[in-house]
């Protein structure tokens, strides 16, 4: 570390630095790779989040900053306090903007368009009917069009490359979450108590179909595992130009204003959570 400076060196020799400041996101992927804890404590408060990658080449961690927001006790207070109403009509907004989102990556020509617009419409508060689970047959069923594809977590390939895209953009929401006061284990639908990220499980449902996209063109240029170059292209989603509300700017700046939206719905401020939604 050199005068907030994050310094990369390979084989003992410098090449390259990076402000920590301008640092959202950091993947560290290489098994022999080193790193100072000056470098861990800079880049946390810095409000930077650190992945971890394991041997499969897939975050298995993520080192968050403890949240240094002015009103950090309202904020853990109001998610705390957020109604059970509140947080079921959250859930449905994130539902029903996930499938929409998914009919996009569907060719209109094609009969699960049309099917997932319709089951978007009949999402309602808490998805008592697990519409999320019907739609999600009808679209990876048409996923690679009449190329068949099963959607499995634990298998290689195209797979491979989701559940890598996944973990980069719950990274950075996670992030946004702190960042914003809020705790990333409370969450509005996931519950699980082994899950200290169920809040970052929630919010980034309907960004999986971003995620579904890019990992998808990759694929067709031939890229069909998750390689350096997959990497990349799947960590440029933060930095996408994503429109929200009347603005459009970095997919790490939206998720910032993402957390705040759902803030107003805890506060009652507001009825409708605004979600960043790709430019197309």
């Amino acid at each position: 570390m050199t005068a907030n400076q994050l310094i990369l060196r390979r084989d003992g020799e410098n090449v390259g630095s990076i402000p920590c400041e301008d640092i959202g996101v950091i993947l560290v992927d290489h098994p022999q790779a080193t790193y100072s804890h000056a470098a861990l404590v800079r880049l946390a408060e810095s409000q930077a989040a650190v992945v971890i990658c394991g041997r499969d080449h897939l975050p298995c961690s993520i080192l968050l900053p403890l949240a240094d927001h002015s009103q950090v006790v309202w904020r853990l207070r109001e998610q705390l306090d957020a109604s059970r109403p509140i947080r079921k009509r959250l859930w449905m907004q994130l539902i029903r903007a996930k499938i929409v989102q998914q009919s996009q990556n569907i060719d209109q020509d094609r009969s699960a368009h049309s099917k997932l617009l319709d089951l978007a419409s009949t999402v309602r508060s808490g998805d008592p009917s697990n519409v999320e689970a019907q739609a999600a047959r009808v679209y990876w069923g048409s996923f690679l069009g009449d190329e068949k594809f099963q959607r499995d977590q634990d298998a290689g390939g195209l797979n491979a490359m989701l559940n890598y895209g996944y973990s980069v953009v719950r990274a950075a929401i996670a992030r946004a979450i702190v960042a914003a006061g809020y705790h990333p284990s409370i969450g509005l639908k996931h519950s699980n108590r082994s899950n200290a990220f169920c809040l970052a499980d929630d919010l980034v449902e309907p960004l999986r179909p971003i995620v579904d996209a890019r990992a998808r063109q990759l694929y067709r240029q031939g890229i069909t595992t998750v390689t350096p170059e997959a990497k990349r292209g799947l960590l440029r989603l933060l930095s996408d130009e994503f429109r929200f509300a009347a603005e459009t700017g970095p997919l790490m700046v939206s998720l910032h204003r993402f957390v705040a939206s759902m803030g107003e719905c805890f506060r009652r401020t507001t009825k409708r959570l605004e979600i960043p939604l790709p430019c197309k």
